[in-house]
Order: C-alpha cells, then structure tokens, then sequence
C-alpha cells in the first residue's frame, strides 16, 4: 500500500491523527499519532502533514540494527531493539514517538486508517510508487 499526501486538501481537523492512534494503540487521543498537522500560520486554512517517508534515517542510527526495511517499509523489531530512542531523535520528519507503555519507540508502517477516513482526500491510498507528496 502506498501513500499521497495533498497538502493543499487538509483542514487540519485531525481525523487522521485519531484513527493511527485508534489502530496503532487503542487510544483514542491524537498525540499518539504517528503522522503530525501543523499549521502554517499566519495564513489561515493552510496545513503541513508531516508523515514517516520512509526514508531511513532511522534504521541508519540504530546501534542494534533493530529497524529492517522489509518491502518499502521500515519496520521496527522491538525483541531486537534496546529503547535507547537514536531512531526518535534522527526522524527528520519529528514522527517517531515513544510509547508510554513499554518505552519503546513507534514509526508508521503505511497501514493505511490515514487515508481510509480522511474526508478531504488529503491523504490518499494509492497503487503508485511509494509516498508521494501534492504541493
């Protein structure tokens, strides 16, 4: 599954933000969101999604080798991984969280939820090369 991200569509409403949060930790609060809206204000209405691309950073600090790319996606193997949190802090995109739980950090795997319940096609499912970004 990839994903498209059009700028220009998002209100900022957070739906998206709910439902990661709602998979990924049966929580329902957005700041457990593995994607973040900023706004970029002053300009009224206008919205930056911010979004795990995918692009390693991650996996490249990690002392124990314990984030895999395994078809397209950085995966996280937390047997393997010892919370030392190199990976949180080298997300060039401020998307990788800590979960309270266990201490163990989180990324997005493109599950998708964004996109299926976003109402503004902001974020879009898509069969085309892997995340992209509109405007």
């Amino acid at each position: 599954m990839n994903l498209i991200f059009n700028h220009e569509n998002c209100s900022g409403c957070g739906i998206c933000k709910l439902a990661c949060s709602i998979i990924n930790f049966k929580q329902v609060t957005s700041a457990r969101a593995l994607l973040r809206i900023e706004g970029l204000f002053p300009a009224p209405g206008h919205y930056q999604i911010h979004f795990c691309d995918q692009c390693g950073a991650c996996a490249d600090v990690c002392p124990v080798d314990a984030i895999t790319l395994e078809d397209g996606i950085y995966r996280i193997n937390e047997e393997d991984c010892t919370a030392c949190h190199e990976c949180v802090e080298a997300c060039p995109q401020s998307v990788m969280i800590i979960k309270d739980e266990d201490d163990m950090p989180a990324k997005c795997i493109l599950c998708g939820e964004c996109a299926i319940v976003c109402p503004r096609e902001a974020i879009i499912l898509s069969t085309e090369e892997n995340l992209k970004e509109i405007s």
